[in-house]
């Protein structure tokens, strides 16, 4: 049997661990994936006494952003099902912004596309020194439309004007300057880093933090109404369906150079 594609689990402490498992793609996402982040996020927020979330992706890389043969595969799909997928992707990360819990994710190898939204909704991001990040929608003729909030968020909205417009990779380094990660340790305290956070959050109150965390969403771009999630919702789906989101794509199966009109 394979594995699932997110795998969760909560100690004696209240600690959850959720750990996104498709190494073999860079734990990029797809729409099974998706459902298991939200049944994991689902469970967790009914069941008591959890009190902290720990992030992370197994294998080489953290989150290598969307399954690209999966948007693909997406994209050539009705308008129904492509709005039900970017539905279900916004919801997932609108989900973990909004978990009552502190969020703690742990960062190695890529972080790309979709798995920068993932870690902008943490509360807290910790990075191996040799991590790299890249917000790379546009090289595909795609948008960030659901992890913008998010983004600007973490980043503000002018580094966002830039690393979302130039799809560059950046460095742990340039990550921590720019606010997508809180700490840079060696890969070999990564593990060691996290738990020493998780310790941390563990020590306050549980009803304090989380009264604190909805506070800070209220003034965050993140933090909007049904009415914004349903735009983006719209915005992300129609793009994945467009000419230019076509030639970006075959460019990805056929590894060659974009022509864009």
């Amino acid at each position: 049997m394979p594995s699932p594609p997110v795998l969760y689990s909560v100690d004696a402490r209240g600690a959850a661990t959720i750990a996104l498992n498709r190494p073999e793609v860079g734990n990029a996402y797809n729409g099974d994936m998706i459902q298991g982040l939200l049944a994991a996020m689902d469970d967790l927020r009914h069941r008591p006494g959890v009190r902290a979330v720990l992030l992370k992706g197994s294998g080489k890389h953290f989150q290598a952003g969307a399954d690209l043969a999966w948007v693909r595969e997406v994209s050539r799909a009705s308008v129904e099902y492509n709005v039900r997928a970017s539905r279900l992707t916004a919801e997932a990360v609108d989900r973990l912004n909004r978990l009552s819990v502190p969020t703690v994710a742990l960062v190695q190898g890529g972080c790309f596309g979709g798995g920068t939204g993932i870690i902008a909704a943490c509360d807290v991001v910790i990075a191996a020194d040799d991590a790299m990040f890249s917000i790379s929608e546009v090289r595909w003729g795609l948008t960030a439309a659901i992890i913008i909030p998010q983004l600007c968020d973490a980043i503000s909205v002018r580094q966002v004007r830039r690393y979302a417009l130039t799809a560059e990779r950046f460095g742990a380094a340039e990550a921590q300057r720019i606010g997508l990660v809180h700490e840079v340790v060696p890969p070999d305290r990564l593990a060691a880093a996290g738990e020493e956070m998780v310790a941390r959050v563990l020590e306050n109150g549980p009803v304090a933090m989380a009264e604190t965390k909805a506070l800070a969403l209220q003034s965050a771009w993140g933090g909007f109404e049904r009415a914004t999630l349903d735009a983006l919702v719209e915005s992300h789906a129609a793009k994945r369906r467009s000419a230019e989101a076509a030639e970006g794509l075959a460019s990805f199966a056929e590894k060659r150079a974009a022509k864009w009109a």
